[in-house]
């Protein structure tokens, strides 16, 4: 059963998405330790290339690290890991189940949070019941290079006024980004490289929380 969660919770603010492929050798599990210590809300696992069991193992670990220091949990996709690992919920890619569906084995306070990139996308990802979208590429940046030119802080801001669920930037985003999102009216920040490719990871996400926090 997924651990539950207060709505008053279900919205990250600064949200990190996991790539330990991106975190300069440090072990993923420290890595993710030191954002949650520092202030960071939610964590995304998403690792691509591990089978379901090294995803469940990881995902039982990561869970008790963001509950300890009271930050949300979800899994991308894989809503069985989610649901095995006691997740808050689980985090949907565009062509993959709908948020209703994730709940019919998750639970009725399961967390869902949405990927989408455009106007339609995210209309429909509101509309079927995402508790909060995750919007971009908003700027620049490799790791969403696949999903095309960024969308730009103009279509953001018309997301947010369009969409009835709370909207998250991603793509590019880092400190000096957050005061232009803040005022497209976004509800939060995801983040990948800011914080796992980061010098100092825990000096990364302080910075970015303390940013989002003075808008």
């Amino acid at each position: 059963m997924v651990a539950s969660a207060s709505r008053t919770r279900a919205i990250p603010r600064v949200y990190l998405v996991t790539d330990r492929h991106q975190t300069r050798g440090r072990g993923l599990i420290e890595t993710v330790e030191a954002a949650v210590e520092a202030g960071v809300d939610a964590v995304q696992l998403r690792e691509k290339d591990l089978s379901v069991r090294e995803l469940y193992e990881l995902a039982c670990t990561l869970r008790e690290v963001c509950h300890r220091n009271g930050a949300l949990f979800l899994v991308n996709d894989h809503i069985d890991v989610a649901h095995a690992a006691r997740a808050d919920g689980v985090h949907l890619p565009v062509r993959s189940f709908t948020p209703a569906e994730a709940r019919l084995l998750l639970g009725p306070e399961a967390i869902v949070g949405s990927s989408c990139h455009t106007l339609d996308e995210a209309q429909r990802a509101a509309r079927l019941g995402a508790d909060f979208l995750v919007f971009g590429p908003v700027f620049p940046t490799p790791s969403k290079a696949a999903f095309g030119p960024p969308v730009g802080l103009d279509e953001l801001a018309r997301v947010c006024a369009t969409v009835s669920c709370p909207v998250l930037a991603i793509g590019g985003v880092g400190t000096e980004q957050v005061p232009a999102i803040h005022a497209a009216g976004a509800a939060g920040i995801a983040v990948v490289r800011a914080i796992l490719s980061a010098p100092d990871p825990s000096s990364a996400a302080r910075a970015l929380v303390a940013a989002w926090s003075s808008g």
